[in-house]
Order: structure tokens, then C-alpha cells, then sequence
């Protein structure tokens, strides 16, 4: 049903819920419990004429507003203190089209719901680990999983984005976005970040076909740290690039280090793979099996579940595998950890044939395509008097890692880093301050780590 725009201006559509609402307290809560916000009002849009509305509803009164999907932001961006949250988490259609191996996928699914539903067709697309992060951000962002050395990033599958863009003074319309229309757009949609230039309603990827997997894990204790870390650096990207992987290292208060990995073959293929690292220190545990993929994203998405709710997390990318020092540095803030719940992860990205490093810096938004490693720093606690310590913690252990590493994910975003455009995009920052200034002149998408608009450059 339309309404008529009346002199109020344009109404909210979609399902409204406000403070003294019984479902008011869970509809603001984020991911990060670091984070309490109080919005003004949460839209829960349902069709794109309700994402419309809200902006233009924002726009006319003057009211701040941020956009959520999977509300996993880390620093808690898609939440807001009286304002207005543009939410499409109810928006969650997924619908393939096997012939021509795309799927067309709203914004508002998790990562578990677009897993299922492709895999109903024996399909998949290459996407992060945690069932409930949103496609929204993690396309938007880049995008990395354990599918992404053979087909590269989530946003390297996208072929299409619709977004509500502002327009005008106080207006909104939907755009389409691929490689023929809107195309700077469209590069900047894949690795720019979300929520910078408009609100992404509905994706268009190349789909996969997939059916069995092998995975691994292998288990040693804290006293190897200093040899399996190095041979899983070394050997990561050199393996073949069917084989994606993992390493966490623990506390020492806990004392373990993890490698995972998913392999597009045998059990068998995989056993012989993984011989560098099961010769390398006291292996404790070893698992090695083949599995239907939708079971292997069950099994990955495990080390995302009964975390603690507040924490504070940062990343970086390796070029080359860490010095003795560097390795050093990751032993030295483990063995003084602020408690148990403090971890190193990284996966591999690039080497050899790796679909991600095979494309240009430039080619999309996301830099860091030379990238063999993505890091992860993560601090995790309960009690607000334990937060100082913790971020503390993560901060001086990102300086200490500094000499080593280069950047950071912008899907892993830290208010502490200074000149964060500069480490979320590199080579990358001036064109997309270009796209900015082009589909959001007056700065309507905004926050605190938004693409700030570009100054107009005289040769214009």
C-alpha cells in the first residue's frame, strides 16, 4: 500500500518500534555489548520503498541516522544515540537461478540463512565464518572465508548492488550498480565499507556449484608456539590455493594454538597437504574429515559461538611471514594476556594462485590483494570494569606488531588507529572520496569512520 506524501513530509514505513515498545531493549542491542545505545526510533524495513522512506523521513526532520543489517559492526557504528536506525534485517529473500549460476540475495540475510538457502541448490558463494554476521557489511568490506584462496572474496562474486542513495536536498531513490551502470559505484561497493554512500538493498552474485569438502584441525599446546607458527606462515600460502586456512593462538591461561582449513578435495589429498604442520612440534588433537559444505560451515562457525559480549578487536594484513621478533611479540602479549578470552587469529589470503591476489589493488576498493595474511586481535570480557584493561591490551599489542603488518580490514575497524583511511584503503582513499562526493555530496551517510566527502580538485 502507498501513502500519500502529506505536508508532514514523507511517513516511516515498516515495522516501527520505539523506547517503551516491549521488544525496544533487544531490537537496539548490537553484536558488541561494549556498546548500549539509545536510538530514537528502529525501522525494521521490509521492502525498498521502507529504506526510502526512512532516509527521506531522516533527511526532512533533520534527525541522525545509521543503517544495520547483522549489527556485528566492531565499534559499534550501526547503532546511534537518539536517532533513528534504518534496519533490513526483515529484508531477507534469497533466490538462485542455477542455469545461470547467480543469486539474488537482499541485504538483510546472515551469513547462516545464505548458506542454507544456496546450499539447497548444492551452490555457494565464498563468505565469512560467524552464522550471524550480515552480507550487508562483510560484501561491502571485502568479504574473506575459507573459500576465498580458489574464488576469491565475497565482494570479488558481486556482480550487481541496488542502493538507495540521497538525492537532492532532502530526497532518496534507488540506483543500480554493476560494471555498465553506475560503475565507480560498483567499485566502490566491493572493499569501500559499509554504510558510506548509501543503503545496499539487494546483491547479485556469481554462485558456485559445491558439494563435499574436506576440513582439518590440528591442536598443539602453548610450548610450540614458537615453531608451528612460523610453518603454518610458510606453508599457508604456498599450498595449493583449493585449501584455505586458519591459526588461533590462545592465552597462555588457556595454552593452545588452532589451525583450521577447508579444502575443495579428499581427505586423503588433504591428510598428504597437511603433513608440514603435523610434523612441526607435539600435534595433541587431529581431526580430518570430508563433509557436505554446508556441515563444514557449521563447524566453522563453532569458535564464533559462546564468546564473551564485550570486546574490542583490531587487524592488520602480512605481506611476508612474521621475523623470530614478531612471532616474539605474539608470545610476549599472550603470556600477559588481560584474561583467557584474549586471541590472535589469521587466515590466509594470497600465495600461490590465490584468486584473491590474482586481482589488482586498484581493480575494486579492497587494497591489500598482495596481502598473504589477514590478522585478527581480540581482546573479550564481561564486566565494565575489565574494558580499560582489555583495550589497552589490543592497543599496545597493534603498536607492537606495527614493523611487522601493514593496514587494517575495514570490516575489523579500530577507533584507535589515527590515520585509519589510510590503513582500510590504501592505494584506494582519493578515488573513493571522489565516489563519496558524487552519491552523497551532503554527507548524509555518516559516521565516525565514514569516507569523509573529498575536496573538488581545480582540474575538474
Amino acid at each position: 500500500m502507498t501513502q500519500k506524501r502529506n505536508t508532514a513530509g514523507t511517513p516511516l514505513t515498516g515495522r516501527i518500534v520505539v523506547p517503551g515498545n516491549p521488544s525496544y531493549n533487544a531490537a537496539r542491542m548490537e553484536y558488541n555489548r561494549r556498546f548500549s545505545k539509545f536510538p530514537r526510533i528502529i525501522v525494521f524495513c521490509q521492502r525498498t520503498q521502507d529504506v526510502i522512506n526512512a532516509v527521506k523521513w531522516a533527511r526532512e526532520r533533520g534527525v541522525r541516522f545509521r543503517v544495520r543489517s547483522g549489527r556485528h559492526s566492531y565499534e559499534g557504528f550501526s547503532s546511534v544515540n537518539g536517532g533513528l536506525i534504518i534496519d533490513v534485517s526483515e529484508m531477507n529473500s534469497v533466490k538462485v537461478d542455477r542455469k545461470n549460476m547467480v543469486a539474488r540475495i537482499q541485504t538483510g540475510n546472515p551469513l547462516a540463512r545464505v548458506y542454507r538457502k544456496l546450499w539447497d541448490k548444492r551452490v555457494s558463494l565464498p563468505g565469512g565464518t560467524a552464522p550471524d554476521v550480515g552480507i550487508a557489511g562483510l560484501t561491502l568490506g571485502g568479504g574473506i572465508g575459507l573459500l576465498s584462496r580458489k574464488y576469491g572474496l565475497t565482494c570479488d562474486n558481486l556482480k550487481q548492488v541496488k542502493m538507495v542513495v540521497a538525492s537532492g536536498r532532502r530526497g532518496a531513490k534507488p540506483i543500480i550498480a554493476n560494471e555498465k551502470k553506475h560503475s565507480d559505484l560498483f567499485w566502490a561497493s566491493r572493499g569501500g565499507g559499509g554504510g558510506n554512500f548509501g543503503i545496499a538493498t539487494e546483491y547479485t552474485f556469481r554462485v558456485r556449484p559445491i558439494q563435499n569438502v574436506s576440513i582439518y584441525s590440528i591442536t598443539w599446546k602453548w610450548r610450540d608456539l614458537e615453531k608451528v607458527f612460523p610453518a603454518w606462515q610458510r606453508w599457508a600460502p604456498a599450498v595449493t590455493n583449493r585449501l584455505t586456512s586458519t591459526i588461533e593462538v590462545a592465552a597462555k591461561q588457556v595454552g593452545t594454538i588452532v589451525s583450521t582449513g577447508q579444502l575443495l578435495g579428499s581427505a586423503e589429498e588433504l591428510r598428504r597437504l597437511i603433513q608440514p604442520l603435523l610434523q612441526t612440534g607435539n600435534p595433541v588433537k587431529v581431526m580430518v574429515r570430508t563433509v557436505p559444505f554446508i556441515e563444514a560451515t557449521q563447524f566453522f562457525a563453532q569458535g564464533d559461538l559462546n564468546l564473551e559480549p564485550k570486546f574490542k578487536i583490531t587487524g592488520a594484513f602480512g605481506f611476508k611471514p612474521l621475523p623470530r621478533e614478531g612471532v616474539r611479540v605474539i608470545r610476549d602479549f599472550l603470556s600477559h594476556a588481560p584474561n583467557q578470552h584474549a586471541t590472535v587469529w589469521c587466515q590466509s589470503l594470497g600465495g600461490a594462485g590465490s584468486a584473491v591476489s590474482r586481482i589488482s589493488p586498484t581493480a575494486t576498493a579492497y587494497p591489500h590483494r598482495k596481502a598473504e595474511t589477514v590478522y585478527e586481535l581480540s581482546a573479550r570480557w564481561r564486566n565494565d570494569g575489565e574494558q580499560q584493561r582489555n583495550i589497552q591490551w589490543v592497543t599496545r599489542f597493534r603498536k607492537a606488531l606495527r614493523p611487522f603488518v601493514k593496514g587494517d580490514y575495514v570490516n575489523f575497524p579500530d577507533l584507535q588507529i589515527k590515520n585509519w583511511p589510510k590503513a582500510y584503503y590504501g592505494v584506494n582513499v582519493n578515488r573513493l572520496k571522489r565516489v563519496k562526493r558524487k552519491y552523497d555530496p551532503h554527507n548524509v551517510f555518516r559516521f565516525a569512520q565514514s569516507i569523509p566527502v573529498g575536496k573538488k580538485s581545480r582540474s575538474n
